[in-house]
């Protein structure tokens, strides 16, 4: 993708990086596939806040995105690569054989006008969706599975893959992309390639009113408030407020809050700093 640099005409575009968005070929979504989103403003059922810094934002329906690829053997035409405001990934609408259309994550590379196939027997190639036993070792793949049939769950944000590196009878191990080395059931599906919009997290806002469209209302740090509203709160001047914590007063920083005896933890060999559960 292409990043765009704003010439400073105003304080706003000085520091703002934007996404030139060269990829995509269609600003108008199909609109078989869009389902209204209700916002809340960080308000319950009852109409008190519940969370707070939530609240105003744009306007946006959803996309329905297929994660679980189950339309097997049927081929699909790629027909437009679009924007969604929902994730930081961009989408492609695919037009199958039969004439149903589906979104989905649009891998890095994926053309207008390409055909993708998802089953037993698709090729491991770009945008094809197929179990981890029928691919070859080393194959970069996202959207991956944890369950069979339940729809990809890993690797789904912008950039983002996942590369298989052992395959034995029953589990596939696969490293993610925090470096965790993890075993996955080998007949759970994935998407053969990178997720696209990989410089997604090189894009500046340039101004906090960026964020005010996205419905991120001000934060108010801890330091600034009284001992009464926050652990952090009080002091003198400008005191440090102590050891970083949340409103709860459990550490934001340090603290493991992974359970000591989770399911999963004998399907992971080494986590991100290589060391063993």
């Amino acid at each position: 993708m292409a990043l765009k640099k704003y010439k400073p005409m105003t304080a706003g575009t000085r520091w703002k990086i934007g996404n030139a968005y060269a990829e995509l070929t269609s600003d108008t979504p199909e609109k078989s596939l869009l389902e209204p989103i209700s916002k809340s403003g960080g308000r319950n059922a009852q109409g008190r806040r519940s969370m707070r810094y939530i609240g105003g934002g744009h306007k946006q329906h959803y996309r329905i995105i297929d994660f679980k690829r189950d339309k097997h053997s049927i081929p699909a035409t790629v027909k437009s690569i679009e924007y969604d405001p929902n994730r930081s990934a961009f989408i492609a609408l695919l037009n199958y054989a039969d004439g149903e259309k589906r979104y989905i994550l649009a891998p890095q590379g994926l053309q207008v006008g390409a055909t993708v196939l998802s089953g037993p027997d698709a090729p491991p190639e770009v945008g094809n969706c197929l179990v981890l036993r029928n691919m070859p070792l080393g194959t970069v793949v996202h959207n991956i599975e944890l369950q069979p049939g339940k729809g990809g769950a890993i690797a789904r944000s912008a950039g983002t893959y996942a590369q298989m590196s052992n395959k034995e009878e029953k589990y596939a191990t696969l490293k993610m992309p925090s470096g965790e080395l993890r075993k996955v059931l080998i007949t759970c599906s994935a998407t053969v390639g990178t997720v696209s919009n990989s410089d997604h997290a090189l894009q500046s806002i340039g101004k906090a009113g960026a964020n005010r469209w996205r419905g991120i209302r001000p934060r108010t740090r801890g330091v600034a408030m009284n001992p009464v509203d926050h652990p952090m709160g009080g002091g003198e001047g400008k005191s440090s407020g102590g050891h970083p914590r949340s409103r709860s007063g459990k550490y934001a920083k340090g603290l493991k809050t992974r359970k000591s005896q989770k399911s999963s933890d004998k399907l992971i060999i080494s986590r991100k700093n290589g060391k063993k559960l």
